[in-house]
């Protein structure tokens, strides 16, 4: 007899020693006129665990096109950031907002 299976949401079938993956999702972090640069980059580094290099890039491109992916997380992961990232520029003063979209 085989063993049982389960079938995901995407439609995968996993047999009883096959664990699904959790879903993921991505933090977008959006552009305003007040947020420092310097800040972002900071919240990059400290909180999403970005290189200086890497960090630079997506405040860049959050500066020029309004929004910039800054991870990719399973969704209580990504929901923390989010807070993280909020709590820390409430704190300095600053507007910065992210998002979370499934990916």
């Amino acid at each position: 007899m085989a063993p049982p299976t389960q079938t995901t949401p995407e439609g995968e079938v996993l047999s009883k020693e096959q664990t699904a993956r959790p879903p993921r999702y991505n933090v977008i972090m959006h552009n305003d006129d007040y947020t420092t640069m310097e800040f972002v980059v900071e919240v990059l580094e400290n909180i999403y665990r970005k290189q200086p290099a890497e960090a630079t890039r997506i405040m860049l491109a959050i500066h020029h096109e309004g929004l910039a992916v800054c991870g990719n997380y399973p969704f209580e992961i990504a929901e923390t950031k989010v807070e993280q990232t909020h709590r820390r520029a409430r704190s300095a003063g600053h507007p910065l907002r992210c998002s979370i979209e499934e990916a």
